[in-house]
């Protein structure tokens, strides 16, 4: 396993750097090469979480790491690795960008350049969930940052420009902030190691004091401030209530592919960033803000379902679906216990398989509609059998139907919640059960009006979905199923790592 998180990195750098030198009319080259340089890093994330030895990340341990000095002058190292939080992301990474290939050969226009980023897109993605250093995690993040503006930007629809800058305004302004609180953390304790932090952290020696003014300011201490900093940028990529305004109009507006991604991948940037590199390092703040997480948390689930309710654009609806979901994520992390936070990473990959397969399904029919509008639908059950009967299960599954992985993602969060040691978090799950009815409500309310009825006869000769379009789609069906009926398979993963993390914020709530 030695160097195996760095190959997953940086083979796709590798595929984008040939494709750069590949002459634009290569098309099928391109396209080959894309498939290759997604399926390597997929075949040995693969390897990579059958290896995993779930007991490692009980005592805070990292696996398969990889640390030696990058830039010395600031002592920033190249230190990565791997625990039972952020392995099923960098799986669930590999996987979508895999499917992101092939789902993209319906895209015509600059096809080099889009693959290319497409690329590097995964290249700051994997980053992310395995930087073990803050200045390394900063760099990967802004890596992100950029291709994702321009698949937008250039491949999107009609108001594609006004979408990526919303979204690249939002996002860096979160960076900024984070950066500000990374510096203020480097000065303050002389490292910019995570699990250092951490340490730090948990012994009482992060407290700002060496900085200006003790740390404070405007009466607020230094770890509060450093908090709400790093938590607003995370929070704005999740997207919590009311950073969230960005998401709709980059949804809408990508290509369906990155929409895939975005909802898929990126939102979960934010929630692994709360759990790594936030909520462990400044666990007193953290504490002390739990229940208004928990707020902002049950808000969003109840807000994203009751707009989603709203929406007449398919892709629209979808898109606030997603702010309602991960919600759970900060309920259940706030709740600061095993169960609730089991289940908001659990959420995080389940959310994962089924946004991103509920994009698949709104790109289907736009390939052949040209529209989204919900209500000017009706009937295609009939010329189109299995797109209707794949796009109910997938339904079925975002909206946390018993068998599917959601139900036990948020189960298992509500339950934590409930548990909560702070009582006030049992009148926040009662509040959040609203958002799980209306769910269920927009959802069926959409498979009405898109299958059922008389056909409207514009769309009677449309054909079936193809066998690219079915390849993109099962797997992330089949992992809904499978993780609904034996959540071991990813719990048992999970599980030490965040009975470590509960500990180590509740070390600090006592």
């Amino acid at each position: 396993m030695e160097n195996i998180l760095s190959l997953i990195t940086f083979i796709p750098l590798v595929g984008m750097m040939v494709i750069i030198c590949l002459p634009k009319q290569a098309i099928g080259l391109i396209k080959g090469v894309s498939l290759v340089a997604t399926g390597i890093p997929l075949v040995l994330a693969t390897q990579l979480y059958f290896a995993y030895d779930p007991a490692h990340g009980a005592d805070g341990s990292y696996w398969a790491e990889e640390q030696f000095a990058w830039i010395k002058m600031i002592n920033a190292n190249y230190h990565v690795g791997v625990d039972g939080i952020s392995l099923p992301l960098v799986w669930l990474t590999s996987l979508l960008l895999f499917l992101g290939v092939p789902a993209s050969f319906g895209i015509k226009k600059s096809q080099k350049a889009y693959y290319a980023l497409l690329l590097l897109l995964e290249v700051g993605i994997f980053g992310v969930f395995i930087s073990l250093d803050y200045f390394l995690f900063y760099v990967f993040w802004e890596i992100m940052l950029l291709p994702m503006y321009f698949l937008i930007g250039i491949w999107g629809g009609p108001r594609r420009e006004y979408a990526a800058i919303k979204f690249f305004l939002y996002t860096l302004a979160g960076s900024v902030l984070m950066l500000i609180a990374i510096i203020a953390l480097r000065l303050d304790s002389g490292t910019f190691s995570i699990p250092l932090l951490v340490e730090m952290a948990s012994n009482g020696t992060l407290t700002g004091a060496s900085l200006p003014g003790g740390g404070e300011l405007l009466g607020m201490s230094f770890s509060t401030w450093a908090f709400w900093f790093l938590f607003v940028g995370f929070a704005i990529k999740i997207p919590v209530f009311p950073f969230h305004t960005w998401l709709p109009d980059a949804h809408v507006q990508a290509p369906t592919p990155i929409s895939v991604i975005l909802a898929g991948i990126l939102l979960k940037l934010g929630g692994y960033g709360l759990m790594r590199a936030c909520f462990p390092i400044l666990p007193g703040a953290f504490v002390e803000n739990a229940y208004f997480l928990g707020i902002l948390g049950a808000f969003s689930i109840v807000y994203g379902s009751f707009v989603a309710l709203g929406q007449t654009d398919f892709k629209r609806m979808v898109a606030y679906s997603s702010v309602s979901h991960m919600g759970y994520v900060l309920l259940g992390t706030g709740a600061l216990t095993v169960w609730g936070t089991d289940g908001a990473a659990m959420q995080m990959f389940a959310h994962g398989t089924s946004s991103a397969a509920m994009f698949m399904v709104v790109g289907v029919i736009y390939d052949r509609a040209h529209h989204r509008d919900l209500n000017g639908f009706g009937g295609l059950s009939q010329p189109m059998p299995v797109y209707w009967g794949l796009t109910t299960f997938c339904f079925f599954a975002a909206l946390g139907l018993p068998t599917m992985s959601g139900f036990i993602a948020e189960a298992l969060t509500l339950v934590g919640a409930f548990q909560s040691s702070d009582t006030r978090f049992q009148a926040l799950v009662l509040f959040s059960v609203i958002g799980i009815v209306i769910t269920a409500a927009f959802l069926l309310w959409a498979i009405q009006r898109v299958f059922l009825g008389p056909l409207n006869e514009k769309y009677k000769d449309y054909p079936d979905m193809n066998f690219r379009e079915i390849f993109c789609m099962a797997p992330l069906l089949f992992l809904c199923l499978l993780l609904g009926v034996f959540p071991h398979l990813i719990l048992d993963k999970m599980e030490p790592s965040i009975t470590h993390l509960v500990n180590l914020l509740q070390s600090a709530a006592n």
